[in-house]
């Protein structure tokens, strides 16, 4: 009997060949404008480096990232999703028909956030669906380091959960998600990010939740990652799960992502595609 692993390898396997075949031709285009102009092939980028002053985004991974936007900035982080899970021994479709994140610079290192998801879910077994916004998301994100003598960056990230969303979806209680988001540049093209957070719902004890994320520059534009990610639930259950992705930059401002992600200990698999898009403070 084969393993779960592999059958949600087998079901994925059609979005993962998109992905490379993006990320090959956007590889073939680069280098043929390198070969036409007689240029050197860039060195390598990171994705999530300290000195990079291109875009620097929360997704499409699951760990956030150490670095705030630029002052007076507003940032825009979109993405479709669409993935099937089980819960209690029902097997679920989900789609995230989008999910936003908003984000502000307020100061220097202060940056204010808003979250919100349009939600649609179905049951496999009953073909019952819900649809609908989630709880709304309001928080900051608050730099506490930046050092480049050590290449070390540090963040605290925190979210007030308002029960707002639809009856079928809100989970009824306030909230809040807490998360320390930590990123070391390793080399020149290799980047380590971890976040350890904690949330809790007020009728529940609560769980603990973490990521590890390393990321790679396989051309000035194009960067790639892999992941582990899950939490502790009551304490008690450990859910542990794996993805990967690419981004594309097109531009300092505007950069596209496509990640997929399994279950490790679950059944659980996604596909995943989105933009984030910087606007920078008016200069007048």
């Amino acid at each position: 009997m084969q393993s779960y692993f592999l059958k949600s390898m087998k079901s994925i396997i059609p979005e993962i060949l998109i992905s490379l075949f993006l990320v090959f031709t956007v590889q073939y285009s680069e280098a043929q404008s390198t070969v036409i102009s007689g240029n050197k092939q860039p060195e390598f980028q990171q994705i999530k480096a300290i000195t990079l002053p291109e875009i620097v985004t929360d997704r499409p991974d699951q760990t956030e990232s150490s670095t705030t936007i630029p002052l007076k900035s507003f940032q825009m982080e979109c993405g479709v999703l669409s993935g099937n899970y089980h819960l209690d021994n029902s097997a679920q479709k989900l789609l995230l028909i989008p999910s936003i994140l908003f984000r502000y610079g307020l100061t220097k290192n202060i940056e204010l956030r808003l979250v919100e998801q349009l939600i649609s879910f179905e049951n496999e077994q009953t073909s019952e669906e819900n649809f609908g916004l989630s709880d709304l998301e309001l928080g900051a994100k608050i730099q506490i380091l930046k050092n480049p003598d050590i290449n070390t960056e540090i963040a605290f990230i925190s979210h007030l959960v308002l029960p707002s969303g639809a009856v079928s979806i809100t989970n009824g209680n306030l909230g809040t998600v807490n998360k320390l988001a930590i990123s070391h540049s390793l080399t020149n093209f290799l980047d380590l990010g971890y976040n350890v957070g904690y949330n809790y719902f007020n009728t529940e004890t609560g769980y603990l939740t973490y990521s590890v994320a390393l990321g790679t520059g396989i051309t000035k534009r194009i960067g790639a990652y892999v992941e582990t990610y899950g939490e502790v639930v009551q304490f008690t259950d450990w859910i542990s799960n794996f993805d990967s992705g690419i981004t594309i930059l097109v531009r300092e401002n505007l950069q596209l992502d496509f990640s997929f992600g399994l279950g490790l200990n679950q059944k659980m698999n996604y596909f995943s595609v989105g933009f984030s898009w910087n606007i920078p403070k008016n200069k007048n």
